[in-house]
């Protein structure tokens, strides 16, 4: 059987989760899982183009299919932490 802590104490400063990245932690009776790590950050100066010249409104498709990957690695997180379902 596994062997979870359970945070409950009510203090009034509130809890801290996890010390360091590697202890596992885990929410709503997900696996607990180390942390992960973030995605890639997507270049933050973006040229956009009008919506009418381009089929991504971006300069490139690369710079929509990078913002497409970051969003789905975030998704892949929040779902592996038991944050969402």
């Amino acid at each position: 059987m596994a062997n979870y802590q359970i945070v409950t104490d009510g203090r009034p400063d509130g809890a801290l989760i996890g010390l360091t990245s590697s202890e596992k932690i885990a929410f709503y009776g997900g696996t607990p899982a180390t942390r992960p790590s973030a995605p890639t950050a997507v270049a933050t100066t973006v040229s956009v183009s009008s919506v009418s010249t381009s089929t991504w409104a971006y300069s490139t498709s690369t710079q929509a299919n990078a913002i497409v990957t970051a969003v789905n690695t975030l998704i892949g997180i929040v779902t592996s932490l038991g944050l969402a379902a």
